[in-house]
């Protein structure tokens, strides 16, 4: 399959980054979202971390235009009649993602490859909403997208050999290291992540430790680039609490269970840098 143009659905945090590093590399851009405000804003993401990378002489102007030159705004999901991959990153909510999955089953060329960057959701679940389940596929990117090099790739129980290739091959093209593991709740990254993240929460609930010593400690102790806490706020203390309730819910052990403190920053709206507040605070 020669891939001309990507869809990109979420113009978030995740699916704005996607977007840049498939524009970066030469393809042109889909960004859509329902909200026309969030699609800008996306776009202001996009131009402002491209341009970080020209001052760093990491990019040169004239890439950085050529880059913007590929994006395209959008949000009509009649778009996804004009791309050969598709890559959802909305909410971590069955749901949601179920239903853009029906409405991409209806609207994409029948050859195209419906991908989701599900950070622990099950692929062949979401699969099995399409009538073209040999064509869906994992492609879970790490945040900030632009700068980490991995790609997790999951397989669903249908995925074809083809769509898996391809999707090696394209995460490859966009400069990522892809690994692949099997549709298992929360997959390899976040299963051994989020237990990390939920003890470091336990600690700082219980009194162990402050969060900035809970989070050295792992630093220099461990060699983390980023404490377990400042992590989490980054992913969004929102999302780390979907994650782990499904791995609770897909395993059925205790030690997936979400610190109670997790819980109440979530309902007080603390979700990390995203809302201004979580663990730390943010200007």
């Amino acid at each position: 399959m020669e891939i001309k143009t990507i869809m990109v659905i979420g113009a978030g945090q995740m699916g704005s980054g996607i977007a840049q590093v498939a524009a970066q590399s030469g393809f042109t851009t889909i960004l859509h979202d329902v909200n026309k405000e969030a699609v800008q804003r996306g776009l202001q993401g996009i131009q402002k971390s491209l341009a970080k990378f020209v001052e760093k002489g990491k990019l040169s102007a004239e890439e950085m235009e050529a880059t913007l030159g590929r994006l395209q705004p959008c949000d009509d999901m009649a778009a996804a009649a004009d791309c050969q991959i598709a890559i959802e990153a909305v909410v971590e909510n069955m749901n949601v993602k179920a239903n853009i999955f029906r409405e991409l089953d209806r609207l994409a060329p029948a050859d195209a490859i419906l991908a989701s960057n599900t950070s622990s959701l099950p692929i062949t679940e979401i699969a099995a909403v399409t009538s073209r389940p040999e064509q869906v596929i994992g492609m879970h990117f790490m945040n900030p997208v632009p700068l980490m090099k991995l790609v997790e790739i999951i397989r669903g129980l249908a995925t074809s050999d083809e769509t898996y290739e391809t999707i090696e091959a394209l995460s490859r093209h966009l400069g990522k290291t892809p690994a692949t593991c099997r549709d298992v709740p929360g997959f390899i990254s976040n299963r051994v992540l989020q237990v990390m993240i939920n003890e470091a929460v336990w600690c700082l609930y219980e009194g162990v430790a402050t969060a900035e010593d809970i989070d050295m400690i792992m630093k220099l102790g461990m060699n983390h680039p980023m404490g377990p806490l400042a992590l989490a706020d980054l992913i969004g203390l929102d999302t780390v609490l979907a994650i782990l309730e499904v791995l609770q819910a897909g395993y059925g052990d205790p030690k997936y269970r979400p610190c109670p403190l997790l819980r109440q920053y979530v309902k007080a709206g603390w979700l990390g840098r995203k809302s201004g507040r979580g663990f730390y605070r943010y200007g």
